[in-house]
């Protein structure tokens, strides 16, 4: 028996859709109510005044004079023995009927706009509710499998050593894939508990005069092993003279997922260079990591820093990743007062990401 699942989004549109039409037509039925209702004032008035005329006419016959007549019926006048309604009488009650109309139809098109405005940040609400919650579905899935490769690794790693009894060169290469796969899930933990923190505003940030070399330097050496079996290497161009005023924990969580992130560009192409460049101009202090790897479309770029945002599920930039890399680099520099951008030429060129420290930031004297 298959189990159905109700969308409470879709529920939602569809209540929203339900909502506007009904709105839309009662107030048609208001406005065409209300001039309808204008239209029979209007000609309530005007048999009234037919009736004064009436009067006026017979008054006129029994030798009552034209001013008398115009003081006692003030929208009528007596010309010559002929009493009839003055035009601005007449446009008075066109007037009058015009306004009731116009009334009603600017008040019913103020509600529509209003409306339609509310409606549409609800809809965009909802809508944009619906793509977070895909992509957290995304994530939960994806971490899942990322916790399951290196967990049935682990098990398998220990089952041959508990069973086996591996010879002294086995059981060391046993163990280094067993730490490999213990500092990959901490690198998926910490990732998710930094977004977790940055999303929350819950990481203090300390200003300390950096050197860029030597934070730089020691990332390199945290992932040299992995670079070596992975066939990548590093290329830095970094002048000793070069320091930022900022957070430690921050600069080496921005130069480990940028690098992490190249490293993971360049699987599906079995390997690659990245180029590490620091320059310092105008009171800025820019740092550009290039690398050889799978590249994206140019118009990709912003999204990349998006919360969850894979561009390829299936072997592309950070496939093997949860998503969370670039947008922890995106909040640290927010943090920061700086800024990174990401560029490329297209999919297959290779990709650079570029950050900026403001002036505050740069080196000091």
């Amino acid at each position: 028996m298959k189990t159905l699942r109700t969308d409470p989004t879709r529920l939602l549109h569809m209540a929203i859709i339900f909502l506007q039409v009904f709105s839309v037509a009662q107030v048609v039925w208001w406005f065409v109510d209300q001039r309808s209702y204008a239209r029979i004032n209007a000609d309530q008035v005007r048999t009234i005044y037919n009736y004064d005329l009436a009067a006026a006419q017979r008054l006129v016959s029994l030798g009552i004079s034209d001013e008398e007549i115009t003081t006692l019926f003030p929208h009528a006048e007596a010309v010559g023995g002929v009493v009839r309604l003055k035009p601005e009488a007449v446009a008075e009650i066109e007037d009058a009927q015009f306004r009731h109309v116009n009334q009603y139809a600017w008040e019913s098109g103020f509600f529509l706009l209003v409306q339609a405005l509310a409606i549409a940040v609800l809809w965009r609400g909802l809508s944009t509710e619906k793509e977070i919650r895909k992509k957290q579905d995304t994530f939960l899935a994806t971490v899942s499998h990322q916790f399951k490769t290196p967990i049935a690794s682990l098990q398998l790693s220990l089952e041959t050593i508990v069973r086996r009894q591996p010879a002294p060169e086995r059981l060391q290469q046993l163990t280094t894939r067993m730490l490999d796969d213990l500092v990959r899930m901490e690198r998926m933990v910490s990732k998710i508990l930094d977004s977790a923190r940055l999303d929350g505003g819950r990481v203090p940030l300390t200003k300390e005069r950096l050197s860029l070399f030597e934070s730089v330097r020691h990332v390199l050496a945290t992932l040299d092993d992995m670079a070596r079996r992975e066939n990548v290497a590093f290329k830095a161009d970094i002048p000793l003279t070069i320091n930022v005023q900022a957070d430690p924990l921050a600069v080496d969580g921005v130069l480990r997922n940028l690098i992490e992130n190249a490293m993971s560009a360049m699987k599906p192409k079995g390997g690659g260079t990245i180029t590490i460049r620091a320059t310092q101009y105008a009171g800025e202090t820019e740092l550009a990591i290039s690398d050889t790897g799978i590249g994206f479309e140019p118009d990709q770029g912003p999204k990349l820093f998006e919360k969850f945002f894979r561009i390829d599920n299936h072997g592309g930039r950070d496939a093997a990743g949860t998503g969370l890399g670039l947008y922890i680099v995106q909040r640290f520099m927010h943090f920061e007062h700086g800024n990174v951008r990401a560029h490329s030429e297209g999919a297959g060129k290779g990709a650079t990401f570029t950050v900026t420290w403001p002036a505050a930031a740069a080196q000091e004297t």
